[in-house]
């Protein structure tokens, strides 16, 4: 610190008061209560917290505040805001009002944060703590999954899909622990540990060491059926306490020449379709997605091995096909079909499913126009036969169904009108009346 700055604050008005809440014991954070907050629980690392603050310099002067503007949130720990910040507002509750006297080393440190912040300055902070709830780390981010933080991690890599992880597994129920066990499992695996596929969604937001705790909804847990076997009732929202001690990355596409990805792809089209026959679709659709992703915009290939490739692609898109088709996602399903039609146009079962995806959809006429198809390529095939039995039926029963809504319909708009005719012969026949009358009137006088 320069002498301009030890003078500058040699004149602070603020007093160098309250508790050092650093890990070193160092007096770089004192912190000093200045309203209570309530409950027990305190935000971790990962919470999105909303906070007031006001900044100032130790001589009184103001530099920032938040109170003019809309509530500050942030990331806590995630190195979003100065580490006095990040060590202070972890230590508040909901409805603290606190102190934060920051020592430069703590916060923007000798360069300062120019104009307003010089060199070198130690910065006092009042904060109000509002808010603050875990970090959504689901696909979708529609609260699914919501993590937070009691150990945090090392490094910044995260296991993937098919990476080899051990972790330890405690999950819990309205605070009864139903499932508590060591694991070593290759992510897609899960199902085969009773784990849902919230679990290894967490798992892979996570780094190295880290240990947290998840709340999963219904989505992203059991479903609506629930788990017999675990004892956990449908609809149930699920608490996992979970660590993960270690993992090893599955190789990503670009990791791998071509070699390498068709001889992946071939182990996991098996995996997939040993999951298949289980039943277990959703892990067999993760087997076959690898292989979209792993040859897909593979180009340059010899002929010999582009042939491979081709017969790999267009069976992980058929299975695919009927993985969506037994889950009853018709819309995956269609979208699957295509892109295997766009491998091979004319190919039996790609048209079929596209058939029963449409079907599903409710397009009882491109349906039939699949099926038919089908009888036209493959004039063996009777189940499509059937299929265009089924849709000539669904399509008369949807017209004889849109028939009936259109006389309903019909029938109504004539009643409203004929109660519009009615009210107006009504207020015709009152004005004729008062004309009478007041004629009448008129002869009298």
């Amino acid at each position: 610190m320069t002498a301009d700055d030890q003078g500058r604050e040699g004149l602070h008005t603020i007093p160098m008061e309250g508790d050092d809440i650093t890990a070193k014991k160092d007096g770089g954070v004192l912190k000093l209560v200045k309203r209570e907050g309530t409950g027990q629980e305190l935000p971790m690392i990962g919470d999105k917290v909303s906070v007031h603050y006001v900044g100032t310099l130790l001589d009184g002067t103001h530099f920032d505040s938040s109170r003019d503007r809309e509530k500050f949130c942030f990331d806590l720990g995630k190195g979003q805001v100065i580490r006095a910040w990040d060590i202070g507002v972890a230590t508040m509750k909901v409805g603290e009002v606190c102190q934060l006297i920051c020592k430069p080393e703590y916060a923007y440190g000798s360069a300062g944060s120019p104009p307003k912040i010089p060199p070198n300055a130690t910065l006092v902070f009042e904060i109000e703590l509002f808010d603050f709830h875990g970090e959504d780390v689901s696909t979708d981010e529609d609260g699914g999954i919501i993590r937070r933080i009691i150990t945090k991690g090392q490094g910044y890599s995260k296991p993937n899909e098919g990476a080899a992880v051990e972790v330890t597994v405690e999950g819990m129920l309205e605070g009864h622990v139903f499932y508590e066990r060591e694991l070593k499992f290759e992510v897609g695996d899960g199902d085969s540990f009773d784990l849902p596929t919230g679990v290894e969604k967490a798992i892979m937001a996570m780094e190295q060491g880290e240990e947290a705790r998840f709340t999963i909804k219904p989505k992203y847990g059991f479903g609506t059926t629930g788990n017999e076997k675990l004892g956990i009732p449908g609809g149930a929202t699920l608490e996992y306490k979970i660590k993960l001690t270690a993992f090893e990355k599955a190789k990503e596409s670009w990791e791998m020449n071509t070699l390498e990805k068709l001889e992946q792809s071939a182990i996991v089209k098996e995996k997939g379709t040993q999951y298949f026959k289980e039943g277990k679709y959703k892990q067999a659709s993760v087997q076959y997605k690898r292989i979209v992703s792993w040859l897909e915009n593979e180009s340059a290939l010899q002929e010999e091995d582009e042939k491979v490739a081709k017969a790999l692609r267009l069976a992980a898109h058929l299975n695919l096909a009927m993985c969506y088709l037994k889950i009853q996602e018709p819309g995956p399903a269609l979208e699957n079909c295509d892109k295997a039609m766009n491998l091979d146009s004319t190919n039996e079962k790609a048209l079929f499913r596209r058939g029963e995806a449409l079907f599903a959809m409710k397009e009882f006429d491109k349906a039939k126009d699949d099926f038919q198809k089908v009888i036209q390529l493959y004039p063996s095939n009777k189940a499509a036969k059937s299929q265009v039995a089924l849709c000539q039926k669904s399509m008369k029963e949807q017209h004889e169904k849109d028939k009936r809504i259109y006389a309903n319909m019909f029938q109504k708009f004539a009643e409203r009108d004929s109660k519009k005719d009615n009210k107006s012969d009504l207020k015709k026949s009152g004005d004729e009346s008062m004309d009478v009358e007041n004629g009448e009137t008129e002869a009298a006088e």
